[in-house]
């Protein structure tokens, strides 16, 4: 088993994967979500993540859905007491959208609810809400800390200003903080987190958990020219299949293949070895697709390949 990764200053030590749960009750129904769940817990994972807008993108759906499967699958295996459960508020609209502190409030007990816990490990704002007073916004979380229903803060989607202003504040009122960030990064998508945001996380010792890790599927490697792919996400990682792309996935395939492992799993630990970064999310929707994560949290790349991979996803100018 994997070593445990503590989560920035928390005391939360997770899995080097995140689980993620937006394919729950979208593309992968509650059945086959369990046996995701039970695949991932089986190979020691302990770390999920998801959010109160899943899937309300789904004719039909509300919101929700991926909470309720996960809470779920906790009640029926009684595992809870080992899981690090992620979840996010901010984007569940029209009703719930932002971080005014009653919108924070209610969703929260919506998401205790859904989730059928009495706490949240690490509870996320999805996005950065300029509408609301930073103020505000962190009074609301911290009033969910001191109430025992969230561990730990977290943010997704902010930029360094924001971040650093957030944390000043938390700082000045003696506000629980933010622990972690969710940006958007992997090897096809460097430049949000990469500079600045990525060297406050350091300084601030803000753990890095990335999403959309293997750039909506492209990083797998299944996506080449010619080859056709059944998945909900095919259109947005056909994005990447250009000259860069085609670049990326040719220095990916060396050096999976220097260590007999799968593309997937060299995306990841890429991801995993750049500074700040805790543990990258990515998802399955099936167990077999999971199967070709699970071996970054032992794979590590070494200077030259890392050097290699960037290079290789280097923004053409």
């Amino acid at each position: 088993m994997a070593d445990r990764l503590r989560l920035g200053v928390t005391d939360l030590h997770v899995f080097p994967l995140c689980l993620g749960g937006n394919v729950f009750g979208w593309s992968a129904d509650e059945a086959t979500s369990f046996r995701v769940l039970d695949a991932y817990a089986e190979a020691g994972g302990n770390f999920i993540d998801t959010a109160d807008v899943y899937s309300s993108w789904v004719p039909g759906h509300t919101g929700g859905h991926s909470e309720t499967v996960i809470g779920r699958w906790m009640a029926a295996r009684g595992n809870r007491s080992r899981m690090i459960v992620a979840t996010k508020v901010g984007m569940l609209g029209p009703d719930l959208t932002g971080l005014a502190a009653h919108t924070i409030r209610t969703a929260a007990d919506h998401s205790l609810r859904r989730l059928g816990v009495d706490h949240i490990d690490l509870y996320y704002a999805h996005r950065d809400d300029p509408k609301t007073p930073l103020e505000e916004t962190l009074d609301a979380f911290d009033g969910l800390v001191r109430a025992g229903k969230v561990r730990y803060l977290a943010a997704s989607n902010y930029t360094a200003p924001r971040l650093a202003e957030a944390l000043a504040i938390a700082r000045r009122n003696g506000f629980a903080r933010f622990a972690a960030l969710q940006p958007h990064y992997n090897l096809m998508h460097r430049g949000e987190y990469e500079g600045d945001l990525s060297d406050l996380c350091v300084a601030e010792q803000i753990a890095c958990v990335p999403y959309f890790a293997l750039a909506r599927g492209f990083l797998t490697g299944k996506y080449r020219p010619g080859a056709t792919v059944e998945s909900v996400r095919a259109a947005a990682a056909r994005e990447y299949l250009d000259e860069r792309g085609l670049r990326v996935l040719s220095a990916l395939d060396a050096v999976a293949a220097a260590h007999q492992t799968t593309v997937a799993a060299v995306s990841l630990a890429w991801l995993a070895a750049q500074p700040g970064v805790a543990a990258p999310i990515a998802s399955g929707r099936t167990p077999e697709q999971l199967r070709d994560l699970l071996p970054m949290v032992t794979l590590r790349l070494s200077v030259d390949e890392i050097a290699r991979l960037n290079e290789a996803s280097a923004p053409t100018a």
